[in-house]
Parts: C-alpha cells; structure tokens; sequence
C-alpha cells in the first residue's frame, strides 16, 4: 500500500499552537507512563517543514 503524502499550509501562529499542542500531548503522555515515539515524529517533521510563501 502507497503512503499518502498530505500538505496543509498554516500561519505562524497556527504553527505555533500545533507545537504547544503536540508538547501537551507529549506531557500527559509521560505523565501516563504511555510511549511518545509518535508524537516525536510529528514533531520532528513540522520542525523540518520547508516554509512557503502561499498568495490567497
């Protein structure tokens, strides 16, 4: 089966908020002793998100 490759284009402070969200999740994951592999990753690849300039 293909992966699905899916773009979304966000502003600063919609980053932002995604980054404090996915930190929050990480923390109530450690705190539940569950593993936080996964939300690492999405970290990781939004770190790494080229950043592009969209005209609407």
């Amino acid at each position: 089966m293909k992966n699905k490759k899916y773009m979304i284009y966000l502003t600063e402070e919609e980053r932002s908020q995604v980054v404090k969200s996915l930190i929050s999740l990480k923390n109530n994951l450690i705190e539940e002793g569950r593993y936080t592999d996964e939300v690492d990753d999405v970290l990781l690849k939004l770190a790494s998100a080229k950043k592009k300039t969209v005209k609407i």
